[in-house]
């Protein structure tokens, strides 16, 4: 069976990009990264990219102004250009129009550092330790046009300790991440998991 080829977004270091380029590079690995695209050109992700052979775009968000479709169909057009089977998502700071999300249903996949439901959206380790939570993670996950909302494919938790920080609960969550995130893309590209088994699982 042909390896999915998959684009990995980012707007910043992008570890978890690196996390999946890792991974991907196993011979039995069930997806390719071939391109890494950033919204913004000084994305530090963008030269570990490069060093690890892989094609880099950059489609500048602020060249669009406020007009998101405009900027998301420019990226429709990349990820066309490349033959993009699947998204990753990692730390890609931009709210995607529905219009987007729809077109790739099923196709795209985003990381989130808490245990979705719980805590959406952003300072998700700081929002755990107000909430005096016992326990954080990670989750990776389908998108859908609700943030944060869609079907789940892989989450793993960690214990929240005595005299945790934000800093330090973030590092813990962090490795989780690093190591979910390659296990969920294997599990979505060998068609192993789809958004409606994984919603279903979920219920």
């Amino acid at each position: 069976m042909a390896k999915k080829r998959v684009a990995v977004l980012i707007s910043g270091r992008g570890s978890n990009m690196v996390a999946l380029t890792e991974a991907a590079k196993a011979k039995d690995y069930p997806a390719e990264i071939v391109l890494v695209l950033s919204n913004r050109p000084d994305a530090a992700g963008l030269a570990h990219a490069k060093n690890a052979g892989i094609a880099t775009t950059i489609v500048d968000h602020t060249l669009f102004g406020d007009d998101r479709e405009k900027f998301e169909r420019a990226l429709d057009a990349e990820l066309a250009a490349h033959k993009i089977d699947l998204i990753c998502l990692a730390g890609f700071m931009r709210l995607l129009t529905p219009w987007f999300v729809t077109r790739w249903n099923g196709r795209m996949l985003n990381i989130h550092p808490a245990l979705l439901p719980q805590f959406k959206g952003l300072h998700t380790h700081r929002r755990a330790l107000e909430a005096g939570a016992k326990q954080h993670g990670a989750t990776v996950h389908f998108i859908v046009p609700e943030m944060d909302s869609g079907p789940i494919v892989v989450q793993e938790a960690v214990p929240i300790l005595k005299g945790d920080t934000e800093e330090t609960l973030a590092r813990r969550v962090l490795e989780v991440e690093h190591r979910i995130y390659p296990q969920a893309l294997r599990l979505v590209a060998e068609g192993r998991v789809t958004p409606a088994a994984a919603g279903a699982a979920a219920r």
